[in-house]
């Protein structure tokens, strides 16, 4: 499947949810990653040589900070 990747600033999440940080750790605000919005879900991927795919559902979102391509 071919995903659209934005470079997003920021990501927060809902009070209560949780994604891996890029040191591994679990975190409700990440920094610096990318993104895909798709079908209710939030697609997160870190850069760099990690391929790894968090899916979280909108409402564990609280905001997405990015710019326009």
């Amino acid at each position: 499947m071919e995903m659209d990747w934005l470079a997003a600033d920021l990501v927060e999440l809902a009070s209560g949810y949780t994604a891996e940080a890029a040191d591994h750790r679990p975190a409700s605000t990440l920094t610096n990653v990318l993104v895909v919005f798709q079908g209710g879900f939030l697609h997160i991927r870190h850069h760099g040589a990690d391929k790894r795919i968090q899916v979280v559902s909108a409402p564990a979102v609280r905001r997405v900070v990015y710019t326009e391509s």
